[in-house]
């Protein structure tokens, strides 16, 4: 079976490795979504996903880029690091809201603490669905390469990989953080409309961006 190789790129003299770049951007998106996620996007009066829909399947993009050019062991890392950073973020935001502040800055401490109070349920819904999802989404792409046998038809690779992750990563979020508090149809609409937005970012934006940072990454570090 033809493997993926772990493929950790060594840096050109005063330059940033593409690992480096990778990984930081992915933390970069993934907390930006959590912190978009707080804004409803509403249109015709209804009330479709929240704005952390739009970056998160960015993020996903990177975790493909991760597990075609460095193997499934490096992305794993990787992933992890992005989940430890996203706690620290919460444990210091969270501390933020109890430090002290000047009277003049009662309507600022105000909306602070409004986009900062985390419910713990939504938290806990969120870290374990974007660990899970991401860790399924980097082993699906390795399998399919080594099923595949070479390195063509990526958009083979990481849509269907991004697929199967965000089916974990849906699901597992809004049962976890809604169950029992709304109806099931609702549910059931909440999966499917975030689902299906996720999707068709990832096709037409995640993908051909994940042949650009690939193509762009093989041709001048390998």
């Amino acid at each position: 079976m033809n493997k993926v190789p772990e493929n950790p790129l060594k840096n050109r003299k005063g330059e940033a490795s593409p690992l480096l770049v990778i990984s930081s951007l992915l933390v970069m998106l993934y907390i930006t979504s959590n912190v978009m996620a707080i804004k409803i996007i509403n249109i015709g009066g209804l009330s479709l996903f929240d704005a952390g829909t739009i970056t998160f399947p960015f993020a996903y993009m990177l975790g493909d880029v991760l597990a075609e050019v460095w193997g499934y062991k490096t992305a794993k890392k990787v992933i992890y690091m992005t989940f430890i950073c996203n706690v620290a973020f919460i444990i210091f935001t969270t501390i933020g809201i109890f430090l002290p502040y000047p009277g003049y800055m009662q309507e600022t401490q105000e909306a602070y603490s409004m986009v900062f109070t985390y419910v713990p349920r939504i938290v806990f819904s969120s870290l374990a669905a974007f660990l899970s999802g991401e860790l399924v989404n980097a082993k699906v792409l390795v399998k399919i390469k080594e099923k595949q046998k070479g390195e063509k038809h990526l958009f083979i690779r990481t849509i269907g990989s991004s697929l199967v992750g965000y089916l974990f990563d849906t699901v597992l979020f809004v049962l976890l953080a809604f169950y029992g508090t709304v109806p099931v149809k609702d549910l059931v609409s909440m999966i499917a409309v975030q689902y299906f937005a996720k999707a068709l970012i990832e096709a037409l934006l995640g993908t051909p961006l994940a042949y650009l940072c690939c193509g762009y990454i093989k041709r001048n570090y390998e």
